[in-house]
């Protein structure tokens, strides 16, 4: 990704440094199997409840949280709520929040609470995220009357 579009998307504050994640034929309704793991597991026909190292894995992604909360349609996952200590990690990035709701219909997640994205050495802090996995469209949002703050290190050519 170009230095200009990285500050373009610094200053926007619309769209962040982001990699193919778990959209298309990754996401959660659909393509690839899901692993999941936890300490305690509950599963009924229509939900997921993992407790404790809650985790779920689809291809190179993952979420992991101290619980995470699924809930299943016709067999596949249609909501997904992470709670306490989520990370969200693809090969290219991670980020990190308080609580996540992933919604495959619409193919985004929002993470909420002290946000923080990280790209190898970019990072952006705020306290909202909406990312949509399947367009890799973004938008960070300040909370609690802070502001989104970012790091942009210049990609290094030649040496």
């Amino acid at each position: 990704m170009s230095m200009i579009r990285t500050l373009a998307a610094a200053s926007l504050g619309l769209a962040l440094l982001a990699a193919p994640t778990i959209g298309d034929a990754q996401s959660f309704q659909g393509g690839q199997p899901i692993m999941w793991g936890a300490d305690e597991v509950s599963r009924t026909p229509t939900s997921l409840s993992l407790r404790g190292r809650a985790e779920l894995t689809q291809g190179d992604s993952r979420i992991r949280a101290d619980r995470v909360e699924g809930t299943i349609n016709n067999g596949d996952l249609s909501r997904v709520e992470a709670t306490g200590n989520v990370y969200f990690v693809t090969p290219e990035q991670t980020i990190r929040g308080d609580r996540a709701v992933y919604t495959p219909a619409n193919d985004t997640i929002v993470l909420t609470g002290d946000v923080i994205l990280t790209q190898g050495e970019n990072v952006m802090t705020g306290g909202r995220l909406t990312y949509n996995t399947r367009t890799e469209a973004a938008q960070m949002e300040g909370g609690s009357g802070s502001r989104v703050q970012g790091v942009f290190v210049p990609e290094r050519s030649g040496t």
